[in-house]
């Protein structure tokens, strides 16, 4: 079985993608929250990205990155601070986590990078100016850095629109804002952390072998539809 590194694994996307995984592969979790799951093949790391070492680990075939922010101001409230923040969570978090595995991950068996990007980068959306600039620095990774090991490892990212996790709580809070955030998406629906890990398995999978550097758009139809 191949073993998969989750920075981020105990709640929301991360957990859904680990429970997607964990019948078929060996799950390291790095998180700073305990998983409310178990599972023979799930090891737990305790981690916080930003400010601890992350552990070493002997062997690894691939790394997926989950942390991630919401941070919705106007630009005239958006503080450098809060971009600084945004940066560090979704940029530089992964960096590092790609800089401390890259080398046991070369060695892998057909390695692959899964980071996450937003559809805010594609589409202008109000108050997503320090979130959308941060994400789309991560696209910039997936390419250059794909471009970079397309000989060694395969990178990709997910572009979710809004997901029903506690990171989205805030947009989804009682029944009148999730029948509107429903409505403005041309499916009528947003996404389930499901449908998420879904796609992950895919990309993580050997049926993705020739894709690399790509930007993989889950919007239910509110990037590429005006309807």
């Amino acid at each position: 079985m191949k073993t998969i590194i989750i920075i981020g694994g105990s709640k929301g996307i991360g957990k859904a993608i680990a429970e997607k995984l964990l019948p078929t592969h060996f799950i390291l979790n790095i998180s700073r929250s305990e998983p409310d799951y178990s599972h023979a093949n799930l090891t737990h790391y305790f981690c916080d990205i930003l400010n601890d070492q992350l552990p070493d680990i002997e062997n690894a075939d691939g790394l997926v990155y989950c942390p991630g922010s919401i941070n919705l101001k106007p630009f005239g409230r958006l503080t450098l601070d809060d971009f600084r923040a945004d940066f560090e969570i979704n940029v530089l978090g992964a960096v590092k986590s790609i800089q401390k595995y890259l080398n046991i991950l070369k060695n892998g068996n057909q390695p692959v990078i899964l980071l996450f990007s937003t559809v805010a980068s594609k589409l202008g959306m109000p108050f997503h100016s320090s979130i959308a600039a941060s994400k789309s620095a991560v696209e910039g990774l997936v390419k250059s850095l794909g471009a970079e090991m397309a000989t060694t490892l395969r990178i990709n990212a997910i572009a979710p629109t809004v997901t029903d996790t506690d990171l989205a709580s805030k947009l989804l809070r009682n029944e009148k804002m999730t029948e509107t955030m429903a409505d403005r998406h041309p499916l009528k629906k947003f996404l389930k952390p499901g449908e998420v890990a879904d796609m992950a398995e895919f990309l993580l999978s050997e049926k993705s072998a020739s894709i690399s550097g790509q930007i993989f758009e889950l919007d239910c139809g509110i990037v590429t539809f005006k309807i």
